[in-house]
């Protein structure tokens, strides 16, 4: 079986003045992110909002608690490590 973990992750930027500053922040973390732990990762909504980034997070393994596990990790990574405010952050398994 295949298992699909993806994530939907708000940082809120209250200090952003521009997009181009909001874009330095979210790449930085995005880029950092994907590298660390191998996952699809993307800047999904809010595209054209100073101050709120979502973004996108999957991952594909065999066990689903394994996925769930990876997600966890990199959500934490990003909480600690993005200069923002963690959000709403929700997750979903798909079996296949």
């Amino acid at each position: 079986m295949m298992h699909i973990g993806a994530a939907r992750v708000t940082l809120f930027l209250p200090e952003s003045m521009s997009l181009k500053e909001k874009r330095g922040v979210v790449k930085s973390i995005v880029d950092r992110s994907r590298h660390r732990f191998n996952a699809a990762i993307s800047e999904v909504e809010d595209l054209n909002d100073l101050r709120v980034a979502t973004i996108g997070i999957t991952v594909v393994s065999n066990d689903s608690r394994h996925a769930d596990e990876m997600l966890q990790v990199i959500v934490g990574f990003i909480e600690r490590e993005a200069d923002a405010d963690l959000g709403e952050v929700e997750t979903e398994i798909l079996t296949f």
